[in-house]
């Protein structure tokens, strides 16, 4: 028995047992296609589709949504999304591909819309068959995101929004969006509103695409343009101008403060799968050849590995502190701190694995000769993502300088 199920309510480990039944019954097929690193690089309808049906087969059974009310399509359940999570994990099933409605739009949207709106969204946003996105960036405000200039008009009780959002991970698909808008030119905070928008009723009626190709030559980022798009008034979360406040809503959740209540990516069961950890470089290693014997006999490697490791193991252990209640008094302090280390352990992580592959990481995917198929390099080109991503890593430093340790600010 896991530290985690010895840890649990009745209820809990009621669950658990039925989690770890139905997963054990209803394990899914391999998938035709290869399937990306991450719900972020969906490219095909085929990915998609694959994906899209197990996030549905797994709401339906209960294993998704646990925590949130019946009334809004939730399982009505108390503390056992965590429970769902550490099972379909352990089970290595393929991750979600509505990730950003789950971690970020879900909680946003039960915080702050209207009733009839939760009840309208969230069951299909569980379910998967309505895919999310995020419209944040803009080419001018990345790490400045209060200077957002997509600007939303008021007509009668309808809006008018025109603008362009930047760096929109599964816009290609996504049905809706979560948006941050201005609304007063006047006031830099207090002239930010948040809205929720469909997009894909919109494509070519107010609203265009546009696909961006990464380094990796991947297409899950995108712009979006919008044109004179007509949004119901309903559809803005909580007060006009309190925009500011509902991002961060969405930014504590997209750092992990939500990550007890959501669920979050888990494995993959193909011939991609693959897993950033210090155990999977180690296994690498073991595996690679250099003049007659494995690379993990480098004693340099080795070190190097082992700081890793037990960087790994700090994490870890950091990780059970977001369970500890007396140590949440600071909402962003162990978000903040886990999102700033794992993503940059990861880099790390990859970023060794590629040294032990040596002229082996330069082969790619395609090529049948590439050590680990070809994982390990892509994992290091998408790792600079991460880093970025939800708030860059300086950007982390300075807030938790700045509003946690109550650093003076950086000039």
């Amino acid at each position: 028995m896991s530290e985690d199920a010895r840890k649990d309510t009745p209820e809990q480990a009621e669950f658990r047992a039925w989690c770890r039944q139905w997963l054990a019954e209803n394990s899914p097929a391999e998938p035709p296609v290869r399937l990306p690193q991450t719900p972020l690089e969906i490219m095909t309808r085929e990915q998609l589709d694959y994906l899209q049906a197990w996030q549905k087969a797994a709401y339906e059974a209960g294993l998704v949504g646990c925590d949130y009310p019946v009334e809004v399509g939730g399982g009505g359940r108390k503390d056992c999304q965590r429970v769902a999570n550490e099972e379909m994990q352990a089970a290595r099933t393929p991750f979600f591909p509505n990730v950003i409605g789950l971690g970020m739009a879900a909680p946003t949207v039960f915080y702050h819309a209207q009733e009839a709106v939760k009840q309208e969204l969230l069951p299909k946003l569980f379910s998967g068959e309505e895919i999310w996105c995020q419209g944040f960036s803009e080419p001018g405000a990345g790490s400045d995101l209060a200077s957002v200039q997509t600007f939303a008009e008021k007509r009668g009780d309808k809006w008018i929004i025109n603008g362009h959002k930047v760096w929109t991970s599964l816009a290609h698909f996504a049905e809706w969006m979560i948006i941050l808008l201005r609304t007063d030119k006047s006031h830099k905070y207090d002239g930010l509103s948040y809205f929720v928008v469909p997009i894909r009723a919109a494509l070519g009626k107010g609203v265009t695409v546009r696909p961006l190709i990464k380094i990796t030559g991947e297409t899950g980022f995108n712009e979006v343009i919008f044109d004179n798009l007509e949004v119901d008034d309903r559809y803005r979360l909580d007060e006009l101008g309190k925009g500011w406040q509902v991002a961060m809503t969405t930014l504590l959740h997209e750092r992990g403060a939500g990550e007890l209540k959501t669920p979050q990516a888990g494995g993959m069961k193909n011939r991609s799968a693959h897993t950033i950890s210090a155990s999977a470089v180690m296994d690498l290693a073991k595996n690679i050849q250099r003049e007659g014997r494995a690379a993990s006999a480098d004693p340099l490697l080795r070190d190097r590995l082992m700081a890793l490791l037990i960087r790994e193991q700090g994490f870890r252990q950091n990780q059970r502190r977001q369970r500890v209640q007396a140590l949440l008094d600071h909402p962003m302090r162990l978000p903040l701190q886990h999102k700033l280390v794992i993503s940059e352990l990861a880099q790390d992580l990859a970023s060794l694995a590629v040294d032990v592959e040596g002229m082996g990481s330069t082969l790619y995917l395609a090529d049948d000769k590439a050590p680990a198929g070809g994982q390990w390099p892509l994992s290091y080109l998408n790792s600079y993502g991460m880093t970025i991503a939800a708030g860059t890593s300086e950007i982390q430093r300075n807030i938790l300088g700045e509003r946690v340790l109550g650093m003076p600010k950086s000039k």
